[in-house]
């Protein structure tokens, strides 16, 4: 498996793990998960719980982003190595990034998003 397969396992990954931390805020905020609803919990969410949910949100719309530089600069023939830089610069931007949020940090959330974005970007012209 490719440097850039393997950080786009880990982009994958990130979204469930993440709500497994939204759960605990579940749990925290409201004394139990509402399995029957938990859409509608999770848009009731406050503070900590609620830019948990978000930085979930988050890491699942820029996955098909990533995925899709990952596959372009594979099926393309681009360099690997620049390819693998970029695959572990936007994981590390995605690891950080919730902290970020859940921080509440917004400013330098957003500079993350971008680096990410940007690395995104950039597999496409490798």
């Amino acid at each position: 498996m490719t440097i850039p397969f393997l950080c786009l396992l880990i982009a994958v990954v990130i979204p469930y793990v993440l709500s497994a931390l939204v759960g605990r805020y579940r749990a925290e905020q409201f004394g139990a998960i509402d399995m029957r609803h938990p859409r509608a919990q999770q848009r009731a969410l406050e503070g900590k719980g609620a830019r948990a949910q978000a930085a979930q949100d988050n890491a699942r719309e820029i996955l098909p982003v990533f995925a899709s530089g990952v596959f372009v600069s594979h099926l393309s023939g681009g360099d690997p190595r620049p390819a693998a830089a970029l695959s572990i610069v936007f994981v590390a931007t995605r690891i950080l990034h919730p902290v970020l949020y859940i921080g509440d940090q917004p400013t330098a959330r957003a500079g993350v998003f971008l680096v990410g974005l940007g690395c995104c970007i950039a597999l496409f012209l490798v």
